[in-house]
């Protein structure tokens, strides 16, 4: 009986179908849609989180930029802050900026300046970081370059 069971299943073995029968017939094909469905998933965490990363990185570039920017702002800031020698004062820009062009053409380092409270914009020539430097340097221009000259200090 018991080399019967075994000779049974051997020739129940020899005579059946392929895998790929089985396939076909989607008997074993549930595992696979399935595993199938969860790799698609996996590659659209991948790429979505492969987009988000350079997002991220394009916004730490971006802020970066803004931080170097506002730096600068920052910086000219501190320039505009010196001691001050002042060849003009204006209420029209556009006669500021002219202004301005005429002492650049003549050699000088000029800034226009928005003065605080007020609609007036202040042609500077030089600035300098001490009060004394600002008024040894405002007296030569005084006497060369233009008696009307003062110092502004803006705080």
């Amino acid at each position: 009986m018991r080399y019967l069971t075994a000779f049974l299943l051997v020739l129940l073995l020899a005579f059946t179908p392929s895998c790929k029968y089985f396939k076909g017939k989607k008997l074993f094909g549930k595992k696979d849609r399935v595993m199938a469905e969860w790799q698609a998933k996996q590659d659209s965490i991948r790429v979505a989180d492969s987009i988000r990363k350079v997002q991220d990185q394009l916004l730490a570039i971006e802020n970066a930029r803004l931080d170097s920017i506002r730096i600068t702002n920052e910086q000219e800031l501190v320039q505009a802050s010196r001691y001050n020698i002042i060849v003009g004062s204006f209420i029209t820009p556009e006669y500021a900026r002219d202004w301005a062009e005429e002492y650049r053409t003549r050699g000088y380092d000029t800034k226009i300046i928005k003065m605080e409270g007020t609609r007036f914009e202040l042609v500077s020539a030089e600035s300098h970081e001490s009060i004394r430097r600002a008024i040894n340097r405002l007296n030569q221009f005084q006497d060369t370059v233009q008696v009307d000259a003062w110092i502004y200090i803006k705080q």
